[in-house]
């Protein structure tokens, strides 16, 4: 575990994290620069995140990377972002294989091109035995649409209506087998849930941090985590002093 989380009970480091990348474009538009730079950036810190969650002890991370209203973007935007995808994986599905991370999609990869949909897959199945990290990437997901599709799998395949339980929803949607996330953290300041795991977020605690996604650094990352370490979490329930 990194030196910088010793003062925090292992109970305490949430099990699965995860983050909106938000900010990218404002980064990259305060540097005078174009904003498909701010995500070869944002992709850069990606990396750091990634290990530094390893150190921290983190077991789940999921990165939202691409949304489904993300294609309403300025198409060479879109193409940038999907040449980015493409380049991560040909460059980094090695090392992160070696590190010992398991690499999920969450989301639609049917509007992704043929080529890198297979590379998508490729790297799924080349690290489908890793288990010191498990990344989910959501790319081309939203949350209303996971639901939407979890439902149709359901009726189609013929569940009745009072066999729907919390845990039925969970096995159908994207994350099956994935506990929800314990903290979210948002950078850019930002104070919107923008379609991102609204069912698995019920009881999720919220981080959110004004610095842009591409400087989210390590110490950032720590104090998130400390703050998280600080937080009662009631589940909607009151803690036993209070309901005498």
């Amino acid at each position: 575990m990194s030196e910088s989380l010793l003062n925090i009970p292992p109970e305490k480091i949430p099990r699965h994290v995860a983050m909106i990348m938000d900010g990218n474009g404002r980064w990259a538009i305060s540097r005078g620069l174009p904003r498909l730079a701010g995500h070869k950036a944002g992709t850069e810190n990606l990396r750091r995140v990634i290990r530094a969650s390893m150190e921290f002890g983190i077991k789940y991370l999921t990165i939202y990377a691409f949304s489904t209203e993300n294609w309403g973007r300025p198409p060479e935007e879109v193409k940038g972002l999907m040449y980015i995808l493409e380049d991560v994986i040909d460059k980094e599905l090695d090392e992160l294989n070696k590190e010992g991370v398991q690499l999920r999609h969450i989301g639609r990869l049917e509007r992704l091109a043929p080529i890198l949909q297979e590379k998508v897959l490729d790297a799924i199945d080349v690290t489908k035995n890793n288990d010191r990290l498990i990344l989910n990437i959501a790319f081309n997901y939203g949350g209303r649409d996971e639901i939407v599709q979890a439902i149709q799998r359901m009726m189609k395949d013929g569940v009745p209506p009072e066999k729907v339980t919390d845990n039925l929803v969970n096995q159908y949607l994207f994350t099956a087998g994935v506990p929800d996330p314990d903290l979210i953290i948002r950078t850019s300041g930002e104070l919107r849930v923008s379609n991102f795991m609204i069912w698995q977020a019920a009881y999720s605690e919220w981080y959110i941090t004004p610095t842009y996604w591409p400087d989210f650094d390590k110490d950032e990352y720590r104090r998130a985590l400390e703050d998280f370490a600080n937080r009662d979490r009631r589940y909607g329930k009151v803690a036993p002093a209070e309901a005498d």
